[in-house]
């Protein structure tokens, strides 16, 4: 493994050290290929198991980065500033953990810098790194806000997530069209009426009244 896992938490460490190797992934691939009533050795299914693999290494990237290291280079020369930081309307796509299946949908962060103020960009990569984990939608809320909140210490923090689940969509329930809503405000933006309600009327700017009981 990459020296990135170093800096994983200890679960993630573990799992990492027993990581199976590629050849035994793809060995999985061709299981369920044949558990599903399909032959792995047809002509449209050879390159599968590669494939499957490869895409994983991409949806599930987020074990092998630290947001933590991503959030750590701030800057200072602000000039004064410390009004709301927002961005809205970040790309998410994440897998469930119960059904592995696709979540997709929207991130809304904003912070308020108390010194120190990050690359915007940083905020999106928090997002994406833990979206690329097996996720359920509110841990995922929380972990990218507590993260911003723990290591740019700003004054407040504020995540809501709009995503629609295809664990909801295209089994069970089979329900297309319902989208999950979660929200997680810390320091002002939780304490501070007037601070969360200038957070949501930006992010409403786009998105209608949907979100004002939030």
């Amino acid at each position: 493994m990459k020296n990135e896992n170093l800096t994983l938490p200890a679960e993630l460490r573990a799992a990492a050290l027993t990581r199976p190797s590629r050849a035994e992934a793809e060995a999985a691939v061709r299981t369920l290929i044949r558990w599903a009533g399909d032959d792995p050795d047809r002509e449209g299914l050879i390159g599968t198991p590669d494939r499957v693999v490869r895409s994983y290494e991409e949806f599930y990237a987020g074990y092998e980065q630290d947001p933590v290291e991503i959030l750590s280079r701030t800057f200072e020369e602000t000039d004064g500033y410390d009004e709301m930081v927002l961005l809205r309307d970040i790309r998410l796509e994440s897998h469930c953990e119960h059904h592995m299946v696709p979540i997709i949908g929207k991130v809304h962060v904003a912070y308020l810098p108390e010194r120190r103020v990050v690359g915007i960009s940083k905020l999106a990569r928090v997002v994406e790194i833990y979206a690329h984990r097996l996720q359920i939608q509110e841990k995922l809320t929380a972990q990218i806000a507590n993260t911003i909140n723990d290591v740019l210490q700003p004054k407040g923090v504020a995540v809501v997530i709009e995503a629609a689940h295809q664990c909801m969509t295209t089994r069970g329930v089979h329900k297309p069209g319902v989208t999950m809503v979660t929200s997680r405000m810390l320091g002002a933006f939780r304490d501070s009426a007037s601070t969360r309600r200038e957070f949501m009327a930006l992010i409403q700017g786009q998105h209608g009244d949907g979100l004002s009981n939030v």
